[in-house]
């Protein structure tokens, strides 16, 4: 069910203007985090193939931030900047080839329908938007273009994930009957995405959106299926100002950054001071009074919508189920799926840190798989291993092997394939819209599923598109 005939046009989609002689002509949309490893890309290994014509952002000082940036990679000169309201008049005034979005995802599919209409092809950080309003809208620009979409799901590219695909795609366990899925986000990285615009369910579509799309991607391409039907449980237990006056935290400031003038303290192991953090201090609090965004929002007061403890079942059109759970409030991150097949069963568990140590004499990364880190655990340790076990017959072990950078080399891979064309690949791994579709309908139907307690099938979502059948 790898859908060919889309991975062939993305190709010929990211090649065009090289077979003319020319580089691909970019424009960027969203100056936060994410977009410093296109920004990087650009300016460095893919500078053959791309130029990046202009960026754009609400905020003026995160755009001279990332200016600043250009020029130390070696830039000849400023990039210029542009107002997202004039998106269109850019496009087609300055001939760009590409979008490039990383803004807020319930800002996607805005910028998705108005990139492909002005006569660009897009590229989006995952999740492709956030609702069936919102996918109804990009299915019908792209059938109405004919542009391509593609969704950046750099978790495919992951050399665990990969070997994980290439034994289920070898038969070895013979057809898929149910996959175990538990995703754990620890203290730091789960406590992140309650600091932030994801703590609201109108800007994120709740952690099934935002960070699961990675995870129901990595299922639906690992066995080759289309999701039908989901049930969802769930809620906030952990963070939130009930939880938090329920285990008599008392009072809490409204943010990890202190006053200039306010006295020092005890160090708060959830609180981030943004102080401490040079990139974060230069792109965020540095720049609030443009905009008056707070990255550093403590996790323990009222705003917050989203759950932090989740459950799934999934059934799929071929007939297998998953089961899935996400919990944003463990100790340490990592997590472990199963796939129990008719002839047997493979192993992945990952751990991407064994533990979190409060400490006040070091900075913590808040993403252990984009950064790796070591921790001192004396039982748990960092590591994955993929085990496969058939049917009367011993265990063995599937080496993984790991290159630089993050995901384990993973985001080279995705790189390449968006800056240079996918090339032949049999695990199928470059994504385009239709994967960003099965992928957030199973959290918009999980979302549904929350609010009436009751099973919700994809098909009644009316995504615009089959997903059963589309190709």
């Amino acid at each position: 069910m790898v859908n060919t005939a889309e991975t062939t046009s993305a190709a010929a989609a990211a090649q065009a203007t090289a077979k003319d002689g020319g580089k691909t002509r970019i424009a960027l949309i969203g100056t936060g985090g994410r977009s410093e490893m296109y920004i990087r890309a650009i300016f460095g290994k893919h500078a053959d193939t791309a130029e990046l014509v202009a960026f754009s952002d609400v905020n003026p000082g995160r755009v001279e931030f990332y200016q600043k940036l250009i020029q130390e990679l070696g830039a000849p000169g400023p990039v210029a900047s542009f107002d997202p309201a004039d998106l269109t008049a850019f496009i087609q005034a300055n001939g760009i080839d590409r979008i490039i979005v990383t803004t807020p995802d319930y800002t996607h599919a805005d910028y998705i329908v108005e990139g492909l209409r002005a006569g660009a092809d897009v590229v989006v950080e995952k999740p492709l938007t956030i609702d069936a309003e919102g996918c109804r809208r990009i299915t019908q620009a792209v059938q109405e273009t004919g542009r391509n979409v593609v969704v950046t799901f750099n978790y495919r590219y992951s050399p665990r994930n990969s070997a994980l695909k290439e034994i289920i795609q070898s038969g070895v366990i013979g057809k898929v009957t149910s996959v175990d899925f538990s995703w754990v986000l620890d203290t730091v990285h789960g406590a992140d995405y309650f600091r932030r615009w994801h703590r609201e369910k109108k800007n994120s579509g709740g952690l099934l959106i935002h960070k699961a799309s990675h995870h129901f991607d990595l299922v639906n391409w690992w066995i080759d299926d289309v999701p039908e039907r989901v049930f969802a449980s769930g809620g906030l237990k952990f963070y939130g100002d009930k939880n938090a006056a329920e285990r008599g935290l008392g009072p809490r400031p409204e943010r990890g950054t202190p006053d200039a003038d306010a006295p020092a303290g005890e160090k708060d192991p959830f609180a981030l001071d943004l102080r401490e953090d040079e990139r974060l201090k230069a792109l965020f609090l540095d720049n609030e009074h443009y905009d008056g965004y707070r990255r550093d929002q403590d996790v323990f007061t009222a705003g917050i919508t989203i759950e932090d403890n989740l459950a799934l079942v999934v059934e799929y059109q071929g007939g297998p189920r998953l089961s899935y759970s996400l919990n944003a409030h463990s100790p340490w991150e990592g997590y472990r799926v199963a796939v129990n097949g008719t002839e047997g069963r493979a192993e992945l568990e990952v751990v991407e840190r064994a533990a979190v140590l409060h400490s006040t004499d070091q900075k913590t990364v808040v993403d252990p798989s984009a950064t790796p880190v070591e921790e001192e655990d004396a039982v748990r340790r960092n590591g994955e291993r993929l085990v496969v076990q058939r049917h009367w017959e011993a265990a063995y072990e599937v080496p993984i092997v790991n290159g630089e950078g993050g995901h384990g080399g993973g985001d080279e891979l995705l790189l390449s394939d968006l800056f240079n064309g996918p090339g032949e690949d049999p695990l199928g791994r470059p994504s385009g819209y239709l994967d960003g579709l099965r992928s957030v309908s199973v959290g918009i139907a999980g979302n549904l599923s929350l609010e009436s307690s009751l099973p919700v099938r994809v098909e009644d979502l009316d995504l615009g598109v089959d997903l059963r059948r589309a190709k």
